[in-house]
């Protein structure tokens, strides 16, 4: 699916916090855009992952703008991540930073796995303005092999249209505790499966897929949800 036309991509910074400074992001902005996603990278890999590039430029090819942006601690060049407080904080001031270059646009938010599960967390705890929906590329439910659902309670606090793309082999994530977790939220999250896909969506080659066609298949479900969301 191609309905992007023109794609114009832009580097940007902004004040992440006070402390923290300044970061860098990368608006990635189709002529047909009729949304903006607010996409924050995971714990292990900046914004310029080869995951992150490649949903953004299939995302633009449906119709779909991207806001990325890094971390403090990303930015600095360090592997820890910062404390919740401060990329919670980095949430609100990216979402902030979207709204002012491209305030036209509906705006959506999340990101892949830690970066995603920080979105939620900001808003849980206070109104993310303008933001519509989230979105969620392998949320972390768990460490791997401590299957717990702790991390998702405050789930259940966001009370905005939610979309929870996960894998079958995710070992951050099982979907024996997922499942029940998101059934008692409100309103109604939907989650889509990716059958044989590990937590990076990897598949393995004797799936008869490649990381490419679930990438498409990532990107499908998200525009379709990103359409009702939006249009609703």
């Amino acid at each position: 699916m191609n309905e992007s036309g023109a794609v114009e991509t832009t580097e940007h910074r902004f004040v992440a916090t006070e402390s923290n400074g300044e970061v860098g992001a990368v608006l990635v902005r189709p002529s047909s855009a009729k949304c903006l996603y607010v996409f924050a990278h995971g714990a292990g890999a900046g914004m310029r992952h080869a995951f992150m590039e490649a949903c953004a430029a299939r995302l633009a090819g449906r119709g779909v703008a991207t806001f990325r942006y890094h971390f403090p601690y990303m930015e600095a060049g360090r592997k820890g991540p910062n404390r919740p407080p401060v990329l919670v904080k980095t949430v609100r001031s990216a979402i902030a930073a979207a709204r002012n270059l491209a305030g036209d646009l509906p705006l959506l938010a999340g990101g892949k796995s830690m970066g995603g599960r920080m979105t939620s967390t900001a808003a849980s705890q206070e109104t993310l303005e303008g933001v519509r929906g989230l979105a969620f590329f392998g949320f972390p439910l768990h460490a791997p092999g401590r299957d717990s659902s702790e991390r998702g309670a405050h789930l259940a606090e966001v009370g905005l249209p939610m979309l929870f793309l996960q894998g079958t082999r995710d070992k951050l994530a099982s979907l024996d505790l997922l499942r029940p977790l998101l059934a008692d939220v409100r309103p109604a999250p939907e989650l889509h499966v990716v059958e044989g896909a590990d937590h990076g969506f990897h598949v393995l080659k004797r799936s008869g897929r490649t990381d490419e066609e679930v990438l498409d298949e990532l990107c499908d479900a998200f525009a379709a949800w990103a359409g009702g969301v939006t249009r609703g």
